[in-house]
C-alpha cells in the first residue's frame, strides 16, 4: 500500500509539474526535461507512467476534465432550474480556470493539441451534449421563448462561453473572465428568455459571476 500511495504522489506531482509547463509555455514548446525539472521527479520516474509527452499531455487533460467535471456536478442536480445551472457552470469555468492549474492547462492543452480530447471522448462533444440536455430542460421550464431551438441554444451558449475563455488566455487577461461571461449573459439572455424572465436571470446571472 506504501509503495502504491508514492506511485500515485510521484503520478500526481508530475502531472501537476505537466500542468504548469504546458500551460506556461504551451505545448509545442515544453519539453519532458523542463517538466521533471518542476515536478522534481527522476527520469525514470516520469517514464514509469508517462511513455511520452503526448501520453502526458492527454492524462493533463483527462485530469482537468475531472476536475471541472466533480466542480461542476453540484450544478447538474435536477432540482435546480436547468438555466441556472447553465449560468452557474460558466461561474465554475471562469473559477477554475483561475484558480486551478490543471483545468488552465487542460484548457490550453486541448486547443493545441490537435484533436480536442484527451485519452477518450472529444472533450467538446460531452460539452455540448451537456449543454443541450440542460437547454431542452429549460425549455420544458418555461425558461425559454417558445419560438427558439434548444439545441441551438445549447450550442450558442458552449460557443460564447468556449470563445469568452480563449480571448481572455490569449490576452492574458484570466483575472477579467467572470466580469467578462457576466456581460455576455447580460447581453444575450434576452435573445432566447421570455420577456418577463429576463431581469430575474439577469441579477441571478450577475450575483454569481460578481
Amino acid at each position: 500500500m506504501a509503495r502504491q500511495d508514492r506511485a500515485e504522489a510521484t503520478r500526481d506531482s508530475v502531472l501537476r509539474g505537466a500542468a504548469e509547463v504546458f500551460g506556461r509555455l504551451g505545448y509545442a514548446q515544453s519539453s519532458l526535461s523542463e517538466i521533471i525539472i518542476e515536478s522534481k521527479v527522476t527520469k525514470g520516474a516520469l517514464y514509469f507512467h508517462f511513455a511520452s509527452k503526448e501520453e502526458l499531455a492527454r492524462a493533463v487533460i483527462d485530469e482537468g476534465c475531472a476536475r471541472l467535471d466533480a466542480a461542476v456536478l453540484p450544478w447538474l442536480d435536477r432540482r435546480t432550474p436547468a438555466l441556472e445551472a447553465l449560468i452557474g457552470m460558466s461561474c465554475v469555468i471562469s473559477d477554475t480556470a483561475a484558480t486551478d492549474v490543471l483545468v488552465r492547462s487542460m484548457f490550453r492543452l486541448v486547443t493545441e493539441i490537435g484533436d480536442y480530447r484527451g485519452s477518450g471522448t472529444a472533450i467538446f462533444d460531452t460539452w455540448l451534449r451537456t449543454h443541450c440536455v440542460l437547454t431542452r430542460r429549460a425549455a420544458t421550464e418555461g425558461d425559454l421563448r417558445a419560438d427558439v431551438d434548444p439545441d441551438e441554444v445549447g450550442r450558442l451558449l458552449l460557443e460564447l462561453v468556449s470563445g469568452v475563455r480563449l480571448l481572455a488566455a490569449a490576452t492574458r487577461e484570466l483575472d477579467d473572465l467572470a466580469p467578462r461571461l457576466g456581460g455576455v449573459w447580460q447581453s444575450i439572455l434576452p435573445v432566447f428568455v421570455p420577456e418577463s424572465k429576463v431581469e430575474y436571470f439577469r441579477q441571478f446571472a450577475a450575483r454569481r459571476l460578481r
